[in-house]
């Protein structure tokens, strides 16, 4: 004769599977944000490829002017040779791998800048169809990059949150769901940068 379940038996069966439902349900949770943050990423990546797919078509354009600086161009080669090194992988978004990430990029940026400020001094290349075409691409890139790059932090602010919040940071802790690392403004970017028209 079968023996009844008793009415706490039941309860702590009950209990056991309501507990495993949401365990479920949380990491699966989980996985989704995180593959939302290694999607933000990839956009984040994918825009700044297009910066540096640009970068030789506008190095070409400007050597055209023969008394052009060749150092501000050995700057901007040298400065995307390092932000092409450096790649982070979007299952290790630790906060040193995007510091030394955005510091490549950031100095892509300021050499680029320099370029920009030294084409002024020469009327040529400004009147050049093809140079005004590159600085136009290159200047939607850079907004694209800038809106790419809230997206990511927007993202990562969920991802981290949802990794954080008591009782989800339970499963998180159990299957290894880190936070992830944000992208912070570049150092001096509270202050007004300085304009020299003195070359």
């Amino acid at each position: 004769m079968a023996k009844s379940i008793s009415k706490s038996s039941l309860l702590l069966i009950a209990a056991v599977v309501v507990i495993a439902l949401w365990g479920v349900s949380t990491y699966n949770s989980l996985v989704s944000a995180d593959e939302s943050v290694t999607n933000a990423w990839s956009q984040v990546e994918n825009v700044y490829q297009r910066r540096m797919d640009l970068i030789p078509n506008l190095v070409k354009t400007v050597q055209g002017a023969a008394d052009f600086e060749r150092n501000t161009l050995s700057d901007v080669i040298e400065a995307r040779s390092k932000a092409s090194s450096v790649q982070v992988d979007a299952n290790n978004l630790t906060e040193e791998n995007l510091a030394a990430f955005q510091q490549a990029q950031d100095g892509l940026s300021a050499a680029l800048n320099r370029l920009m400020v030294v084409v002024e001094r020469y009327p040529e290349l400004k009147a050049n169809q093809n140079f005004i075409e590159l600085q136009s691409q290159l200047e939607g890139t850079e907004n694209r990059i800038t809106v790419e790059r809230q997206k990511y932090n927007d993202v990562v602010k969920t991802y981290n949150a949802g990794v954080r919040k008591f009782p989800r940071n339970i499963v998180a802790s159990l299957f290894n769901f880190d936070t992830k690392a944000y992208f912070k403004a570049a150092e001096g970017a509270d202050k007004a940068p300085e304009v020299d028209f003195n070359f």
